[in-house]
């Protein structure tokens, strides 16, 4: 294997271990900060760094369209063109071309579609997606698939999950053998559990060096995503990293570790930093509300991040109503921060065959919501 995945212990479904790399170690549960454009949104690669990141997620549509995969090469990959020195995961494309893309058709040989952002045509196979990933550099890279919207049809999802199995062969042929690099597969098959079970074995069949639980998190609500990955999970290889893509809130995701899955991603925290919305240990709070305007205390007192540590609530619902850049930053930085947190208190209670007690105490802290206004 490429990318090594020591499995260190577990507790109940929920599993703590190390992805060995050759820029790092991805200490699981991992949670990825999502830097879309080659950037992480109103945070410096070191800041990123300091909320306990140890790999960040780039998007292959919006690179390969802007600056494009090629010229990044040229400038010496993403690790370099972006400064980060630690692991990245390229996602593969598909669901933003199904999501953003215009006038898309689709094929067996891949998808044909129009850039959102100025119309010009562009077509993405299993091929060219391995191309545009081994172009950017990325440590580990996704296999091409097809993700159709909740709720669809059964047949709708049983041709979709045939078409990405028939899509990861492909892939896995294109990207050959690339030392120091790993390839996962893409679980498909909706809420279907016979599909999921199908698909799984075809991805295992393929071989990869680690599979994600793809196609939820699309509206299919918590209840059901959980329903599916109780069964999904149990379809992959206990020796090789789960990553479910997409996911989510902090209460998505401790369910999700108790469920099996070593590594997650999603926009969330840093898309709630820039709106003003705050995750805090007792649950979330908006700082543009007028409580916050002559507050002294912190977001949130056992928080080590700069937001926390150096400003009060005042001051931050200050900034985030007179529209200033800092306030995006301290934000984010602090949605980083306790995202990375969780993760953290997760792989400490796995180790110590804690999990249950901890996720108990978790949630019931959360329930008590914020502190009461002065």
């Amino acid at each position: 294997m490429s990318v090594r995945f020591d499995l260190k212990a577990t507790d109940g479904g929920a599993r703590t271990g190390v992805i060995h790399t050759q820029r790092g170690d991805i200490r699981t549960p991992a949670f990825m900060p999502v830097g879309t454009a080659a950037t992480v949104k109103a945070m410096m690669p070191g800041s990123v760094r300091e909320t306990g990141a140890d790999v960040i997620l780039g998007n292959t549509y919006h690179l390969m369209l802007r600056p494009t995969a090629e010229r990044i090469d040229r400038l010496g990959g993403l690790h370099s063109f972006m400064n980060w020195d630690r692991p990245i995961l390229t996602d593969s494309g598909g669901f933003q071309v199904m999501s953003l893309a215009a006038l898309r058709k689709l094929t067996e040989r891949g998808v044909t579609f129009k850039s959102h952002i100025d119309g010009s045509k562009h077509e993405i196979t299993p091929e060219r997606s391995m191309e545009i990933q081994a172009l950017l550099g990325s440590d580990i890279v996704m296999c091409f698939d097809e993700c159709p919207a909740l709720p669809a049809d059964r047949d709708r999802i049983a041709e979709s999950m045939a078409l990405s199995m028939r899509w990861a062969q492909r892939s896995r042929e294109a990207f050959g053998d690339r030392p120091g690099h790993a390839l996962f597969g893409i679980q498909q098959g909706g809420l279907e559990p016979d599909l999921r079970a199908e698909s799984a074995q075809a991805l295992v069949e393929i071989g990869f060096d680690g599979y994600a639980v793809g196609g939820l998190a699309v509206g299919e609500g918590q209840e059901a995503m959980f329903g599916c990955l109780d069964h999904a999970t149990a379809h992959l290889p206990q020796d090789r990293p789960r990553y479910l893509m997409g996911v989510g809130k902090p209460d998505d995701i401790v369910g999700a570790v108790a469920r099996g899955i070593d590594m997650m991603d999603c926009v969330l925290p840093s898309r709630s930093g820039r709106t003003g919305q705050v995750f805090t240990r007792r649950g979330v709070l908006n700082i543009k509300n007028a409580r916050h305007m002559d507050d002294p205390r912190p977001l949130d007192e056992d928080c080590h991040c700069p937001a926390c540590r150096d400003y009060s609530r005042a001051y931050l619902h200050h900034v985030f109503r007179s529209q200033e850049i800092i306030s995006s930053m301290l934000l984010t930085w602090h949605n980083l921060t306790y995202y990375q947190d969780i993760m953290q208190q997760m792989r400490d209670a796995i180790a110590a065959a804690r999990f249950v007690p901890w996720m108990r105490d978790f949630h019931a802290v959360r329930a008590q919501g914020d502190i009461d206004p002065l």
